[in-house]
């Protein structure tokens, strides 16, 4: 169990040491990310950014992840989507991307995106439990060409991390438990991220 989001972060930053001095772009999946992104990219020398991917959750249950939206509009489905009504997952995808929208016109008001073209880049979460959300990122971002596609994540079961890797070129993943409930489980603090940190943060990177 990690103490908290900071402790998963330096042991990551770790485990990462080896892109140290090749300016990585660290992409911190928002909320939780964000907070061990920062670290992370300070401990390599890189750059912090967002990669804006919203989870679409199930009906009645929306912690279950049935696929997953992009920032480039882009929908990635799981099978279990195919047993929701069209009308529902339509409605629910449109909702998702108007909050993209949001958030990025919140997090970085006065400047673009960093662009991931050619670049190391790290795409990072304090935890993934079906891997919808970083599929999707990694997804997304393999075609806007980056030089290698690193996936970082604190804790995810072992079918999870088995998919990642056939979407990145290299995932580092702490622990990979078996018996996996929740993410927040694995953690003994695990307070929500609000936005105005997550504004904070970023603010302290690319200007």
């Amino acid at each position: 169990m990690f103490r908290d989001r900071l402790d998963a972060a330096r042991q990551l930053a770790r485990r990462l040491d080896h892109l140290r001095g090749q300016n990585p772009l660290v992409l911190a999946i928002p909320r939780g990310g964000v907070p061990m992104g920062r670290v992370i990219a300070d401990a390599l020398e890189g750059e912090l950014d967002v990669v804006l991917v919203r989870k679409i959750g199930a009906p009645g249950n929306p912690e279950f992840a049935i696929g997953a939206v992009s920032e480039d509009g882009s929908v990635h489905l799981e099978e279990e989507a195919h047993y929701c009504r069209d009308d529902i997952l339509a409605r629910e995808v449109e909702r998702q991307r108007e909050l993209i929208d949001e958030r990025r016109r919140r997090y970085t008001p006065v400047r673009s995106p960093i662009d991931p073209a050619g670049r190391i880049v790290v795409v990072l979460d304090d935890g993934s439990a079906t891997g919808a959300t970083m599929a999707a990122a990694l997804a997304t971002l393999r075609q806007r060409e980056p030089q290698r596609l690193v996936a970082a994540i604190g804790v995810a079961p072992p079918d999870t991390v088995a998919r990642l890797e056939t979407l990145a070129d290299e995932v580092v993943c702490l622990e990979a438990p078996p018996h996996f409930r929740a993410v927040g489980q694995f953690f003994a603090e695990f307070g929500q991220v609000e936005d105005d940190e997550v504004v904070a943060l970023l603010g302290g990177s690319h200007q």
